[in-house]
């Protein structure tokens, strides 16, 4: 009987072992729902009626999904970036420089520049989105042209860029509080069944196109090349400072977006502060999603499995009322944790 019942577990667990080799998002799956069922159980069952308790938890749910929205967007790119070998610490303070660039184009008081010019209204905001996202492609570029061009490593040239940007950023916005009007605040904030989840949406569609490029475009299967086997690529035909260029713009765009749903989420923005740590938080969304460290592997889906993971172990953390600044050191474990696992499945 007990040789019966171990000949079972082990064809049980050999199962499992050939399910997570056949979908690499098995094991990233397995892990959230585990997380979900533990937040279930924390937030508990106290009340009055099921319908209750499901409304509750559904506004928890949205809670976290929109309050992680923004480091989401940032983290898709983030895989494109570091499937091509790269990696982008500058996401950060690219944020900080185009949230600031959109608060003084809508600012409602004597120094907004639209407003001086005579634009007001849904123009202005247009005007403003457009130009937010120009300044993102723009910056990403220049970043991209630094490593491609310049020949940096991505790792410097984006700690140059990090320290410039936002350094730039806080001196010309050193005594100056812009006032964003209350219009522009809808752009996230457009409450639906008085629920408030259109940062949600945004962040949503974006994967599902960030998605159906990397998996079903010739720009997407050049990324995975590049990063698989730069030299390989580069004699089969690709260009691969064209292909890393356009992958940091598409970078700069994604940052910008994250950009705007801050600004018109919160109405103002810390130019010190805000944006510190997205890159980590981003890279750490790829990593624990599957993307390799190393290059040429990840997908879009497994980041945003993993930013789930992260926002609900966060979550957790709140709940049980760990500090702060141990929630940081959580992070760091999940990231070693997720890098050694990719080193014992590549061995």
């Amino acid at each position: 009987m007990e040789i019966r019942t171990g000949r079972q577990a082990n064809k049980f667990t050999q199962r499992l072992r050939n399910r997570r080799s056949a979908d690499s998002h098995f094991g990233i799956v397995s892990v959230l729902l585990i997380l979900i069922l533990l937040q279930t159980l924390v937030l508990g069952f106290d009340y009055g009626s099921f319908g209750q308790w499901f409304s509750a938890w559904g506004r928890n749910w949205i809670n976290i999904l929109r309050n992680n929205a923004g480091i989401g967007i940032i983290a898709l790119g983030m895989t494109l970036v570091i499937i091509t070998g790269g990696i982008d610490l500058a996401v950060g303070s690219t944020l900080v420089a185009t949230g600031a660039v959109i608060m003084t184009l809508i600012d409602t008081g004597p120094k907004g520049v639209l407003l001086n010019l005579g634009i007001t209204g849904t123009p202005a905001y247009v005007l403003t989105i457009v130009i937010a996202v120009i300044l993102g492609y723009v910056l990403g570029t220049l970043i991209g042209l630094l490593i491609t061009k310049g020949r940096i490593a991505p790792f410097v040239a984006t700690l140059g860029a990090m320290k410039i940007f936002r350094s730039v950023t806080q001196h010309f916005m050193q005594g100056y509080n812009p006032r964003v009007p209350k219009e522009f605040l809808q752009i996230s904030n457009l409450t639906i069944n008085k629920l408030m989840f259109m940062p949600i949406v945004y962040w949503a569609i974006i994967a599902a196109v960030l998605h159906y490029i990397s998996t079903r475009t010739v720009f997407g299967r050049q990324v995975i090349a590049v990063g698989s086997n730069e030299r390989a690529a580069q004699l089969s035909g690709v260009n691969v400072d064209g292909v890393k260029t356009r992958t940091y713009s598409l970078m700069g765009i994604l940052v910008a977006v994250a950009a705007i749903i801050q600004v018109s989420r919160i109405g103002s923005m810390d130019f010190a502060n805000a944006g510190s740590g997205y890159e980590m938080d981003a890279i750490a969304a790829a990593v624990v999603g599957g993307t390799s460290m190393s290059g040429g592997r990840g997908t879009i889906i497994g980041t945003v499995l993993g930013m789930l993971i992260i926002a609900v172990m966060n979550n957790l953390l709140n709940l049980f009322g760990v500090p702060p600044f141990l929630r940081e050191a959580f992070k760091g474990i999940i990231v070693i944790f997720a890098v050694l696992l990719q080193r014992k499945e590549k061995a």
